[in-house]
């Protein structure tokens, strides 16, 4: 190909999502398949919610509002805060992209944990800009202390995944707030809530009253995890109007479909299936929790739908083998480590039983 393309394309590889649960289905003879790989809510999406994406595919013929005039305000509405200061994405994916892309230019920097979601990093390489990552602490949480001292007058980003994906811990709102008041005014504190819902710590940061005090802090929700969202591909930014002006530039003008807007619209509103989700975690939670504090193997305490541990030996035979057994797992991550998103409680046992067959060995 003779066509140039930016020569960090060369280094990078795109995102392989697994595969398909019809295709695993197929290739391995199984009649059903448990994926508990990508952090979906096992319960599904709010009945209302469904209703209304049926409902919106009678339009398909006309445009999407491109600026999402109606979610826009029932947004602003709930999390008491100015439609203006909204930039609603196809999921955070891209709300992470359009930060990226508007944000950062050669010579910057961004600093992040390590490991956390991968986007932050790719699209800062994109970008051409150095990528800082600061290990979390022995205990899985971010080392905050350790991240402002990486932080340096070309840092552009501050990346904080809370909680975090995917060790699943968290950090106070205490601990934000000292972040935010060392932070210099150049730097971006974007703050990646996509499993807020799931949180259930009492100090866990109650962070969108913070915009109008900090106007370098953004805020980013999603409806792909507790409201089970995914497949349509929406979620949100919260940040100073002066800066999401530009960051609306950077948007495309129907970047999100009518199906998406009428169904997240219905869903922010039912929050008793989000209630009911966060317990049904709960329980799930505990489920895992006992079968590896019971046979000794580390994990962090999550405050997310899915669970991070070490099961202290090579992954990907462990992967395959859950596989064969119905279970897609993410492995891959870290050495040693499996992260399983949190089911059923009938996925729980079944999973919980197949691992413990395939560790005894």
């Amino acid at each position: 190909m003779s066509i140039k393309i930016k020569a960090v394309l060369n280094d990078l590889q795109a995102y392989k999502p697994g595969k398909p649960i019809e295709e695993v289905q197929k290739e391995l003879g199984l009649t059903s398949i448990a994926k508990l790989a990508s952090n979906e809510n096992p319960l599904g999406s709010s009945k209302a919610a469904k209703a209304a994406a049926i409902a919106a595919l009678s339009d398909t013929s006309i445009y999407p509002d491109g600026y999402a005039v109606n979610l826009r305000a029932e947004l602003a509405d709930f999390y008491k805060v100015d439609g203006e200061q909204l930039v609603i994405g196809a999921g955070l994916d891209e709300v992470i992209q359009i930060v990226s892309r508007a944000v950062l230019t050669a010579g910057d920097n961004i600093v992040q944990a390590t490991p956390t979601f991968s986007q932050y990093a790719l699209h800062a390489d994109i970008e051409g800009v150095e990528v800082k990552s600061v290990p979390v602490d022995t205990d899985g949480f971010h080392d905050l202390k350790a991240m402002m001292e990486a932080v340096d007058h070309n840092t552009k980003i501050l990346w904080l995944c809370n909680p975090n994906n995917p060790t699943g811990t968290y950090f106070s709102h205490e601990e934000l707030i000292n972040v935010l008041s060392r932070v210099p005014d150049h730097v971006l504190v974007i703050v990646d809530e996509a499993y807020a819902e799931y949180a259930i710590a009492e100090d866990y940061p109650d962070t969108m009253p913070l915009i109008e005090k900090h106007s370098n802090l953004m805020v980013m929700r999603t409806f792909s995890k507790a409201y089970g969202l995914a497949a349509l591909r929406i979620g949100f930014g919260v940040t100073s109007k002066k800066l999401n002006d530009k960051l609306n530039v950077v948007r495309l003008p129907f970047n999100t479909s009518r199906v998406a807007q009428s169904a997240a619209s219905v869903a922010l509103a039912d929050q008793a299936f989000i209630a009911e989700c966060r317990k049904n975690n709960r329980l799930g939670m505990a489920q895992w929790e006992a079968f590896l504090s019971a046979n000794n193997y580390d994990f962090y305490p999550s405050q997310t739908n899915f669970i991070f541990f070490n099961i202290e030996r090579e992954t990907a035979p462990v992967f395959d083998a859950l596989l064969k057994r119905g279970y897609i797992v993410r492995a891959g991550l870290r050495p040693g480590w499996l992260r399983i998103t949190i089911g059923t409680a009938e996925q729980n046992e079944g999973c919980i039983a197949a691992l413990k067959a395939i560790l005894a060995n």
